[in-house]
């Protein structure tokens, strides 16, 4: 029932809240080609894998990592920071721009100011941003989310799939690139099991976390230090990486990416 219904809210949903009509306006240089991340704290340099995402394209490629922490679809446009991003967009210095668009992960948040909707929100949403880009001259791509490590007698935990499937839908119907991040990185992080997903967190790693690995189970951390605590956007948790997983993640969504559009391959370093 559930796929059922993000299925008919993606596809009957009314329409969103866009950048004005009006025809796309070209690149008028031959500049190089831009990159820009839009999405929340699982995407940035800081505690998400952005930075090693960026590493992979050769140095004429144009980077910029407009993601967030905390954001979700709704929040990120009311706080005006998609407002920024169409502003760079105006710029048509650049040979080719991308967009790549992922949230999730604070949509499905108990705060109001974050909160979506799964079947009358997140999806109108995720096809706004689409069509902003696409009106802007640039191209979208969507980035289902990073998934999350926690696992259970032994199997990784599939907690985000909602807001995959919709992100998954929303790229269908509008013929949008996809870059399936969320299948493939459970397919990966549940090979690895949960001893050697721990290094792909922020450091350190609480001592009861460690001693639950062998229960097959993930366990809420227990910081004895308050440096440690959730204040510190480096520290350890089942959702966020340190510069291991920001590689290990970044390499991936990049891999993803060349896999559905091949033309990006010329971009990354030999």
């Amino acid at each position: 029932m559930l796929r059922r219904s993000l299925i008919a809210a993606a596809l009957l949903f009314a329409t969103p809240v866009c950048a004005a009509e009006k025809p796309a306006a070209k690149p008028t240089g031959n500049g190089p080609t831009r990159v820009i991340l839009v999405g929340d704290s699982t995407m940035t340099d800081k505690s998400g894998y952005g930075k090693g995402f960026c590493a992979q394209f050769k140095p004429e490629v144009v980077c910029v990592n407009a993601a967030r922490g905390g954001r979700s679809s709704k929040s990120y446009r009311v706080e005006g920071l998609w407002d920024k991003v169409m502003e760079q967009l105006a710029d048509k210095s650049f040979g080719k721009t991308y967009v790549l668009v992922a949230f999730g992960h604070n949509d499905g948040s108990s705060k109001p100011e974050r909160h979506t909707n799964i079947e009358t929100e997140f999806g109108p949403n995720m096809r706004g941003y689409v069509l902003d880009v696409k009106k802007a001259g640039a191209t979208p791509v969507l980035v289902t989310p990073l998934t999350q490590r926690h696992f259970k007698n032994g199997k990784v935990q599939n907690d985000l799939l909602p807001w995959a499937q919709v992100t998954r839908l929303i790229a269908k119907t509008t013929d949008t690139t996809l870059v399936d991040l969320y299948a493939e990185g459970q397919i990966k992080v549940q090979e690895m099991g949960i001893a050697e997903s721990l290094t792909l967190a922020g450091q350190p790693v609480p001592q009861n976390v460690i001693d639950a690995v062998p229960t097959g189970t993930t366990v809420p951390a227990v910081f004895t230090d308050a440096s440690q605590g959730q204040g510190n956007a480096q520290a350890f948790d089942y959702t966020h990486t340190g510069p291991k997983g920001s590689d290990y993640f970044g390499k991936m969504a990049v891999d993803l990416w060349v896999a559905a559009d091949p033309k990006i391959k010329a971009l990354l370093k030999d």
